[in-house]
């Protein structure tokens, strides 16, 4: 298979079609059936730390690659202006780096997330004991 379809919808459907991205932006999840065959549903979070979707011309890009290293076909491939772009099978090393990386990217994402609640929170205590004094 070399190209998906893109279909919105609320809620992803029990049983998948093959060929199509079902995507939940409500609810920040994709989901298809693994283009290689082998029937496998493929969920993909939406989420800064983990994948992004575009749409353009009603043709779906999930960014990064999808790699199935769980999978017995060991699939990995790209979602692109809705066409399959695969990719090579990654040895182990790669794997475990991938993976690490990975960690790393979503580590960052929340420390950084979380940096800014904290410096939020110390802006709004000011700006409230300067209102607080203003009232006074």
């Amino acid at each position: 298979m070399d190209k998906i379809k893109l279909l919105k919808v609320e809620y992803l459907p029990k049983d998948l079609e093959q060929g199509i991205l079902y995507v939940s932006q409500e609810f920040g999840i994709a989901g298809h059936l693994c283009p290689c065959g082998c029937e496998n549903k493929i969920m993909t979070p939406l989420d800064p730390s983990e994948w992004s979707f575009k749409e353009l011309n009603n043709k779906p890009t999930l960014y990064p690659s999808i790699g199935n290293w769980q999978l017995p076909c060991r699939s990995h491939y790209w979602i692109t202006g809705g066409n399959i772009e695969w990719s090579y099978d990654w040895s182990e090393d790669e794997i475990i780096a991938g993976r690490e990386a990975e960690a790393r990217k979503r580590k960052e994402y929340y420390d950084d997330l979380e940096a800014k609640q904290t410096k939020k929170t110390i802006l709004r205590r000011i700006l409230d004991w300067f209102l607080k004094l203003l009232s006074n």
